[in-house]
């Protein structure tokens, strides 16, 4: 395991605080990495696994109008996963995700290897675009990350919100 991981843990642990994750296009990996982390229980509470748009919807409150409007792959969506997640599981932080992993599902104004984060903590929810280059393994793996380079960079105060 990558040593920063190990260090998201230590940091989460050491400030008291929570995370949770809401996933679509990762199904779960986010998940997986942070359980895979000695002593997770003391700061992982859950997650929803949302690959489809019901579940969006109906358990984690993404608004049917965001994804009519924008598509499931989409900031709003993004952001709307991450802080309903946050919410849903009474964390202090959720990161979500949404995207096309591929090889197939692309358009050209959303091509395979789109990802949108989302991040929703104490200071408001937030989201970033990807554009990823891999195959589907390759792009779920680089998402799965992305999210959590993002929270290191929380958890160091190299992000900032």
């Amino acid at each position: 395991m990558d040593s920063y991981v190990t260090n998201i843990g230590g940091a989460l642990l050491d400030r008291g605080l929570t995370i949770g994750t809401v996933e679509s296009a990762t199904g779960g990996l986010i998940a997986h990495t942070l359980t895979n982390i000695s002593g997770s229980s003391g700061f992982y509470k859950g997650s929803v696994v949302s690959y489809s748009n019901e579940i969006k919807t109906c358990v984690v409150g993404v608004k049917a109008e965001s994804i009519e409007e924008n598509g499931a792959v989409s900031a709003a969506v993004a952001e709307q996963m991450a802080d309903g997640g946050r919410r849903l599981l009474c964390v202090d932080i959720c990161i979500s995700d949404t995207g096309i992993a591929g090889p197939n599902g692309g358009t050209p104004v959303k091509p395979v290897g789109l990802f949108y984060l989302g991040f929703s903590c104490k200071n408001g929810t937030f989201s970033r675009e990807y554009r990823f280059q891999g195959n589907r393994t390759e792009n779920k793996q680089a998402a799965a990350t992305a999210a959590l380079e993002w929270l290191q960079d929380y958890l160091t105060g190299k992000w900032v919100p």
